[in-house]
């Protein structure tokens, strides 16, 4: 496909190693992966920007770090002269994900773990295209009393005095614009030299291109050229609606056409039943496709079992029901769907929380649920949306120390 100027694919937050409730994700992760190898060769792409969330923690899998190499290997062979620039999320680890960065800057391809002021700056695209690529900010990467907002600016002024009249410039952020709209149950709130949130105006309208990440749901924020990108599958249950792409960026003379989103295949589907009684939900349970039995194909066969449905079950109880999740699986039992989590609604008013509790097994239980059944018990109403702030902080902090 021939085309004028530059064609930029912006993909973010793949989080390979991560796993929903214990199953692992490799099977779509791989799907997604050689998907998008399709699309950077059909839609002749000159440079993937990746904004962060490479990875799903900082010690990924070695499976999860084999799929990251294989792909850059890969998306060499086929378009060698592609330039790949990906930046570190707060998911990541910076020294880990750009441990091979020399190596892989002589193959084109740019990882910038932690901000660098002498190696931020990249060309691609044979010098059509100018990427200021800025990570998830730590603390240790801004100066004492130095907000995001001032760093940056800098990052504008350096950037203002390398650009070349009719070169693109891209700038990219992970982290959480005000605007923006989250999905708490799955994105942690990061806090960026004391700020939660920052301005999008910071972002000056002479930039071609803003690419963001940390939002898993793919959406513009004040103009069309500034993106979140978006996951590529759904990282929880209550992702099950989003709409997952990648962005496409024409950009000729520096200056950007209207970016197309590029939907994503989804691999596996999330189906989600309640919150109903029990014998509603059982009823439903009677209506789902049942599990095709192994064919003489082993591989056939392997494929047909890793994209069985994820399942989601909310079932309403006026009094606890200690064979309840008993009898969810036996009405489970040859359905196609995998059931990957059981939740409770109580309707009743005589049991206590921990009485509640006792229905439901450990793992099965959501600190946030919990958090809110504990304040209104005490409090007789729901926490306010800054309690809820204050607590998703705590939960954060609690999630990366462990």
């Amino acid at each position: 496909m021939v085309h004028a100027g530059m064609r930029v694919l912006h993909t973010s937050d793949w989080h390979l190693g991560h796993a929903l409730k214990d199953v692992t994700r490799e099977y779509e992760h791989a799907r997604f992966l050689a998907w998008l190898l399709e699309i950077c060769d059909r839609e002749a792409v000159d440079a993937v920007v990746i904004t962060g969330d490479v990875f799903d923690s900082s010690t990924p899998p070695a499976s999860a770090e084999r799929m990251w190499f294989d792909w850059v290997a890969a998306a060499r062979r086929a378009r060698p002269a592609m330039d790949i620039v990906a930046i570190a999320g707060n998911h990541d680890s910076p020294a880990r994900l750009g441990a091979a960065s020399a190596v892989l800057h002589e193959l084109g391809v740019h990882v910038i773990g932690g901000f660098d002021r002498a190696r931020f700056l990249i060309p691609i695209a044979g010098g059509r295209g100018l990427v200021a690529a800025v990570p998830f900010l730590r603390p240790i990467d801004l100066p004492v009393g130095v907000e995001i907002t001032a760093l940056y600016a800098e990052v504008m002024e350096l950037a203002r005095a390398r650009r070349q009249p009719g070169q693109a410039l891209i700038v990219t952020g992970h982290l959480y614009l005000a605007g923006a709209d989250p999905t708490w149950t799955s994105e942690r709130r990061i806090s960026i030299g004391g700020q939660e949130s920052a301005s999008a105006r910071m972002f000056p309208a002479d930039i071609s291109y803003v690419a963001l990440g940390h939002m898993h749901r793919a959406q513009r924020v004040m103009r069309d050229t500034m993106r979140y990108a978006g996951a590529p599958i759904p990282l929880s249950l209550d992702e099950a609606r989003n709409r997952h792409s990648v962005v496409l960026v024409d950009l000729v003379d520096g200056q950007p056409v209207v970016p197309r989103l590029v939907p994503i295949p989804r691999t596996i589907e999330i189906v989600r039943l309640g919150p109903a009684p029990l014998v509603e939900i059982l009823a439903e349970i009677a209506t789902l496709p049942d599990r095709v039995e192994p064919g003489p194909s082993s591989d056939a066969s392997d494929a047909v079992d890793r994209t069985r449905p994820y399942l989601e079950v909310i079932v309403e109880l006026a009094r606890p029901e200690p064979r309840l999740r008993q009898t969810i699986e036996t009405a489970l039992d040859r359905k196609r769907a995998r059931l990957v989590r059981l939740g409770v609604e109580h309707t009743g008013t005589g049991a206590t929380l921990g009485d509640h509790a006792i229905a439901q097994r450990l793992a099965e239980l959501d600190p946030r649920d919990v958090f809110r059944r504990c304040w209104a018990k005490v409090h007789e109403e729901a926490p306010s949306a800054e309690v809820i702030g204050a607590f998703e902080r705590l939960l954060a902090d609690v999630e990366l120390a462990s």
